[in-house]
């Protein structure tokens, strides 16, 4: 009976102790906070009085702050001034995080206690979290707390919540890691996630951060094919107001043909919203006035071969610019001469696109209902291709870039009525006969011009020799 009573009094010991060391283990709580933003520390008990206190390594614990009989009294640690409880819950929130406030943090409700061990972090973005497209991202994570220093594995994952591989360029665990991200995209603008876990102590926190990517919804280039005479409206879509950028930047949109012309200078407010500063007096172009929807605008009426050219929107932001172009061709078709053909006359139809041309670009003349042979084909480079017809029909000008159609013209040649046909006869003919009227008359204008100038010749020539003759007369008769 002494043996199991000393059996069971040494259970309920080693019991007694594993509690102990349990409630020890739950009692000590391990919590991360970020530089600048708050954090909340829970306090275990509920009791009217409570003591929150602060301690770093082998200092003694220094009063943050005392509730006592509903009265609240800060003490003199750094974090004091930035500090509330909550006379409800007893939780502490400590605002303005400093990475100095690591430490543990211990909550005193008479006799009982828990404590918190609070790892601080400070999270560095590049730039602020505003970069332009092939921008790099570098994040600094500046680690402190109290012993033991946790060994962080970093988890990042972007915008769309996917896991991204990032460089490591530095890893001074446990205190300092920076990492580097490659060329950002527009899209990657949003949320970001970064998770730090640690095995021991056991930590898992996310700190999330914005990244801003300021850009255009398109920022290839894009090539756009309009026909002549027609109202073509180029427009360039910013993604800022999407992101929800507030930074300022400038913009610009440009016309480039033979040379560089400004069409628009702009600029973007603090409250997200476009405002244009300086426009073209340009009379080729309409710029529309600027909308609440962050898109730069240019309308061309009845545009022309002239239009044509590179069309560039810029935007400069720290010293540094992106831009989106889009290239617009232009196309026409013609014939010469114009009209109605007449019965075994020949017309010449035209096809043309501003210069200069893509090398994968080609027109092609095509005869609708035609044969193989009722085509043209334009070589490499050539702006230009004509067709010669001699019948009324349906023709076709197709610009292809590569295989791809990407705008077809038509000209309807129409076969002239039989009595204009009769009359253009009637025209040639008469203008024939009028050319035959008229040289026969110049013929004989000129016939006649000759002889007035040879009688004019002859009566010259007689009255120079009646003149030497009577010179003679009087020399003589004076010798006498």
């Amino acid at each position: 009976m002494e043996l199991c009573g000393t059996a069971a009094s040494s259970v309920r010991a080693v019991f007694m102790v594993l509690q102990l060391g349990l409630t020890h283990i739950m009692a000590h709580q391990q919590q991360i906070g970020v530089e600048g933003k708050e954090v909340i520390l829970n306090c275990k008990r509920h009791e009217k009085d409570v003591i929150w206190k602060y301690k770093y390594d082998a200092v003694s614990p220094a009063t943050i702050i005392q509730l006592s009989t509903g009265k609240v009294f800060k003490g003199r640690t750094p974090m004091s001034d930035r500090s509330e409880i909550n006379q409800n819950s007893k939780h502490l929130k400590v605002s303005n995080l400093r990475i100095s406030d690591a430490g543990t943090y211990i909550c005193e409700c008479g006799s009982d206690s828990n404590s918190i061990s609070l790892h601080v972090v400070k999270l560095t973005i590049s730039s602020n979290g505003h970069f332009l497209p092939d921008d790099d991202l570098e994040l600094t994570l500046m680690h402190n707390s109290h012993n033991p220093q946790p060994r962080f594995s970093i988890t990042l994952f972007n915008s769309h919540n996917s896991i991204v591989t990032p460089d490591i360029l530095q890893n001074e665990a446990p205190q300092k890691y920076v990492l580097k991200l490659k060329q950002l995209k527009t899209t990657d603008s949003g949320t970001w996630m970064c998770n730090m876990h640690s095995d021991s102590p056991s930590i898992s926190q996310n700190i999330s951060f914005n990244v801003k990517v300021l850009g255009f919804e398109n920022t290839h280039l894009e090539r756009m094919y309009a026909a002549a005479d027609s109202t073509v409206t180029l427009s360039w879509h910013l993604n800022f107001q999407k992101i929800g950028w507030k930074k300022f930047f400038t913009g610009q949109l440009n016309w480039t043909q033979s040379k560089a012309i400004t069409l628009l200078d702009f600029n973007a407010t603090a409250d997200g919203q476009l405002r244009e500063t300086k426009k073209s007096s340009q009379a080729l172009f309409e710029i529309p006035e600027m909308q609440r929807d962050s898109t730069v605008k240019v309308k061309l009426p009845k545009i022309q071969l002239r239009h044509s050219g590179e069309y560039t929107c810029q935007l400069l932001y720290n010293r540094r610019y992106i831009q989106s172009k889009t290239e617009l061709v232009v196309m026409q078709v013609s014939a010469n001469p114009p009209g109605p053909l007449p019965k075994g006359a020949e017309m010449t139809l035209l096809c043309r696109v501003s210069s200069p041309i893509p090398s994968n670009v080609h027109l092609l003349w095509e005869r609708v209902n035609g044969t193989q042979t009722d085509t043209k084909k334009s070589k490499q480079s050539e702006t230009e291709v004509e067709v010669k017809v001699t019948a009324a029909g349906m023709w076709n000008c197709h610009l292809m870039e590569d295989n791809n159609m990407k705008l077809s013209l038509n000209y309807t040649v129409e076969e002239a009525p039989v009595w204009i046909s009769y009359t253009v006869i009637g025209v040639i003919i008469g203008a024939g006969v009028l050319m035959f009227v008229l040289v026969c008359l110049g013929i004989m204008f000129g016939m006649s011009w000759q002889r007035r100038r040879q009688r004019a010749k002859r009566m010259a020539r007689a009255r120079q020799h009646l003149l030497e003759k009577k010179t003679c007369q009087c020399q003589h008769r004076m010798n006498k």
